[in-house]
């Protein structure tokens, strides 16, 4: 087995939940020839300021997005990557993607660098640090950060039979004051519902929340899922924050210094409060609220 020696230690997760993708996604770059720029590609790439609620609260709902547009989104942030994907009724060119998949993994661990991909071990994003061309497998580092080993066939053919690798090759020669640009761009994008999603998304994601938080029944809010959620996009906040404090934008940074802060203590009284308690659960509400108005107010600066 060829494998890399990788952990999650030192990827900024201020509460355990951190979106899978970014957390591979900056991981991965930290674990490159570029990973100056690992905290600042989820920021940079957009994933920073994307979020998605459903109805039910369902956690799938983080990854009901356009998979296909992962390599415009990252490159646009300054790193240059490949991407095969096999989507639902692609069932005609599945062993041929996975084949090239196959090839891009061997080639990018060869580089030493991990490989993104959906589904190793969990149905969340995770890391291929490693393969075996004699076993025919992997070693993979899902999200839990238990490592494992995935058999070469089972790739996009596990839980969720999607087919989804993104491999870091470089780094674009971009000027500073372009990626920020690009940022802006893809942030505002995003913020204003204008990316394909069936479910809430962008700032629609606040009144997602806030509506079973302010509700009689306290169910949804006493949920895990509630926590996933929370706990999902707080962290992300931060990275949007330490973008804009790198590069000088003070007022985005002080905004989402706030964003960030609100959210984190959002997800902290989940967790240590009982929100069946109308009164806790209204607390909650009102910390996204003013979230949600911080977050309106950096829209409109950007």
């Amino acid at each position: 087995m060829k494998k890399m020696n990788i952990t999650w230690d030192g990827i900024y997760d201020s509460t355990g939940y951190l979106f899978s993708f970014a957390k591979a996604l900056c991981c991965a770059v930290k674990n490159s020839p570029f990973a100056e720029a690992a905290e600042e590609i989820v920021a940079s790439s957009g994933f920073a300021f994307r979020m998605w609620v459903s109805p039910d609260l369902c956690p799938s709902a983080t990854s009901m997005w356009q998979f296909d547009q992962q390599k415009n989104w990252v490159e646009r942030g300054g790193i240059s990557c490949q991407y095969i994907e096999r989507m639902w009724g692609q069932e005609d060119v599945e062993e041929e993607r996975r084949q090239e998949a196959v090839q891009l993994i061997r080639q990018s661990i060869d580089r030493g660098i991990p490989v993104i991909s959906w589904d190793i071990v969990v149905c969340e994003w995770g890391l291929i640090t490693g393969y075996d061309d004699e076993s025919e497998t992997f070693a993979v580092l899902p999200i839990t950060g238990q490592e494992g080993e995935m058999a070469y066939s089972q790739l996009g053919k596990r839980e969720i039979p999607i087919l989804s690798v993104l491999a870091v090759t470089g780094k674009a020669e971009q000027l500073q004051e372009e990626i920020v640009r690009e940022t802006l761009d893809i942030a505002k994008n995003h913020l204003l519902g204008n990316e394909w999603c069936e479910n809430a998304c962008g700032l629609a994601a606040y009144p997602a929340l806030v509506k079973h938080l302010e509700s009689e029944e306290a169910e949804m809010a006493c949920s895990w899922n509630m926590e996933y959620f929370l706990g999902t996009y707080a962290p992300l906040k931060w990275y949007a924050w330490k973008f804009f404090e790198r590069h000088g934008l003070q007022e985005l940074a002080s905004l989402y210094h706030s964003v960030y802060e609100n959210w984190q203590k959002a997800f902290e009284m989940k967790k240590s409060l009982d929100l069946s308690d109308r009164q806790n659960r209204q607390a909650v509400a009102e910390l996204l609220k003013q979230a949600e108005v911080w977050e309106k107010q950096a829209v409109d600066r950007m």
